[in-house]
């Protein structure tokens, strides 16, 4: 270990050099006993400090093991990084390009440097005199490491890398140690925010609102993972004219609303639509629903309160859901950004982006056929002008770099004009590479049988609660089947029914990339075969099962047995282990949790194989391979909880 920057851990007036100069310009027979007595005083302290500077370092070093290092692709790009530095040290912006191999008989990963780096040194008075030379001297100048094991060049300057396997196993033992938090990413923002789910009040969430509310909550978990401060943020739809006709029909159905609750309301659905249907039929009720509007909006208390308690008993039903899905969020509705619309459009006036058109106040937007409303004609806000408030209020008072709005593809143009316009204020910069920045994550609809969205019999919207008791009910008539209703007690029954029923619906979800539709099939997402929760849960079960039935203290193993990588397929598994980091790194950055789905389906696939090639219990290596099938299972465990399923232990 190269330690030449720990130098700071020990006093320069006392160091060896210091030392040392004292000695050659003053030599022992020119000291006065005065001098001797100063010189045999810096001895001593100079031997005490030493102690120390040793004390420090191995501190230091012990830090070092246990802090988090980043992803292995950062690992290793740090060594390039150094390596470029002395290849082209004039070439000061330039960044490693590391990528796995495509071909693991060339190498683990590889530095893609040379031929990009060719075509902006030559012509330049260069020594070298093509790409290969370049990433020749890329590998020569690669600092000594632990890490890699050997280089290769491969065609015009690739420099491929194999790693060390007795690196891997070390990394994987000190993380069973330290704990998987050691291996997160390194991101380069601090605070975020989340914006996903956002039902309507008075409406009940249903299967449309699965999507964005389990990948947003997958996206806030991979970011909370990689230590970012994570707003979570329910932007509800709790203001606007529907407010009006809702408010009055709780005045006709219940004159005293300090008495109305969720029974005496009822299906809340059910209660929107009639108020609906009552405003489409009944003019004076109309009537009254638009001045209830302009009451509500001026503040008075009768009409507040009503609303309060419509937005109460909406918000414990949605609540409801969340707490079987296990999502957290913050409600920070429409309603909450309402007092900062003029504040924001008033900046917004100020840069010359706000121009009258037909009666409204608009943005226009290069590129868009339709220009961006912010004030209605009647003088109304709407969607765009509380989004946009939103935005600043996210940029100024929470002081967040990155905000993420999940919603479905067809909100795509209205958040690109909303993201274009706070460019031209200067909330946001241009480039859409740097921070503060704001991205829009669309997807695709739930289908049905039929290739249609998915509907009940009756054309009805599927309610997510009726989604959710489905599934469980289906995967506890199948364990009963299996006999576990006889093995288990009925609470381990239950639990483990709703951890694989309600784990295969968010897995059947997320495992697609999210801009495609996909089509919802129980018995495909409940089967226990190919790329499926149940099938993943199990393997994480069997896994458990080897452990249990080896007999041993796996948590003492951690801390006396000793990891190797002897044969090709533990070496498999235990880099594809190590790449976990790098694959968070990459879901979050991309915003595509499929990536982590298809990092855990093929981990399970790797252990199937060194499973089935590699004996554990009983054999010679039985302590090494207790500790590999140990390190899958708490990999497999942080997938699970970035996915937001609840792992089992036993099926």
């Amino acid at each position: 270990m190269n330690c030449s920057h720990l130098g700071h851990l020990l006093p320069p007036v006392l160091s060896p050099l210091h030392f040392n100069r004292f000695s050659i310009f003053y030599p022992q027979s020119s000291l006065s006993s005065t001098t001797r007595i100063l010189r045999a005083t810096s001895r001593r302290l100079f031997i005490v400090a030493k102690a120390q500077y040793l004390s420090n370092m191995a501190d230091y070093i012990v830090d070092l093991d246990q802090e988090n290092v980043g992803s292995l692709k950062q690992q290793i790009g740090k060594l390039f990084e150094e390596s470029l530095r002395l290849t082209v040290p004039d070439e000061l912006d330039v960044e490693p390009a590391i990528a796995p191999c495509q071909n693991p008989r060339f190498g683990d990963y590889q530095c893609n440097n040379a031929m990009g780096l060719w075509s902006k040194v030559k012509g330049k008075g260069t020594q070298f005199r093509g790409p290969q030379p370049i990433g020749q001297a890329i590998m020569k100048n690669l600092p000594s490491s632990e890490i890699i094991d050997s280089c290769s060049i491969a065609g015009p300057g690739f420099v491929n890398v194999v790693l060390s396997k007795q690196w891997i196993a070390k990394s994987i033992q000190r993380m069973l140690v330290n704990g998987i938090e050691t291996w997160a990413p390194k991101l380069p923002i601090e605070r975020a925010v989340v914006d996903f789910s956002s039902p309507n009040i008075a409406k009940e969430m249903h299967v449309g609102h699965l999507r964005s509310t389990i990948i947003g909550d997958t996206l806030a978990r991979m970011l909370e993972y990689s230590n970012v401060n994570v707003l979570r943020r329910n932007h509800v739809g709790d203001w606007g004219t529907q407010f009006g006709m809702l408010i009055e029909y709780l005045f006709e159905k219940f004159p005293n609303v300090e008495v109305v609750n969720d029974q005496a309301i009822g299906d809340l659905e059910a209660f929107y639509k009639a108020s609906k249907q009552r405003f489409d039929s009944d003019p004076a009720f109309k009537e009254r629903a638009q001045k209830a509007v302009v009451s509500l909006q001026a503040g008075e208390e009768r009409y507040r309160t009503a609303w309060a308690r419509i937005c109460e008993i909406s918000r414990r039903g949605y609540e409801r859901v969340y707490e079987r899905l296990g999502v957290e969020l913050e409600e920070k509705g429409e309603s909450f950004y309402n007092p900062y619309i003029p504040g924001a459009l008033e900046l917004l006036s100020q840069h010359g982006l706000i121009e009258e058109s037909e009666g409204a106040r608009v943005i226009f937007i290069e590129g868009k056929n339709i220009p961006l409303i912010v004030v209605k004609r009647d003088g109304g806000y709407n969607y765009a002008s509380t989004d946009l408030a939103a935005l600043w209020y996210r940029l100024n008072e929470e002081k967040v770099e990155w905000i993420i709005y999940v919603t479905d593809v067809g909100q795509r143009e209205h958040f690109e004009m909303v993201f274009t316009a706070a460019k031209r204020a200067g909330w946001l910069p241009a480039e859409d590479n740097k921070y503060p920045k704001a991205s829009h994550v669309g997807f695709g609809l739930v289908l049905g049988e039929d290739g249609k969205r998915f509907r009940t019999r009756s054309t009805e919207t599927v309610k997510l609660v009726d989604l959710l008791d489905e599934a469980k009910s289906r995967c506890k008539t199948v364990l009963i089947e299996r006999g576990k209703a006889e093995q288990w007690t009925a609470e381990e029954l239950d639990e483990t029914a709703e951890a694989v029923g309600y784990g295969a619906v968010k897995y059947a979800d997320l495992k697609n990339n999210r801009t495609t539709n996909y089509t919802f099939n129980f018995d495909q997402m409940l089967s226990d075969k190919g790329n499926t929760a149940v099938y993943l849960l199990y393997a994480h079960a069997r896994i458990c099962s080897i452990i249990r039935k080896s007999g041993k203290d796996i948590e003492e193993l951690k801390k006396v047995g000793t990891l190797e990588l002897a044969h090709p397929d533990e070496r498999v598994l235990g880099l594809h282990l190590l790449q976990f980091a790098e694959i968070v790194e990459e879901a979050c950055t991309n915003l595509l949790p499929n990536v982590l789905c298809e990092y855990l389906y093929n981990l399970s696939e790797d252990f199937t194989r060194f499973y089935t090639n590699c004996q554990v219990v009983g054999s010679s290596e039985e302590t090494s391979r207790l500790l590999l099938c140990e390190a899958t299972a708490v990999v497999m465990r942080k997938c699970f909880h970035l996915l937001g399923i609840t792992p089992v232990y036993k099926i």
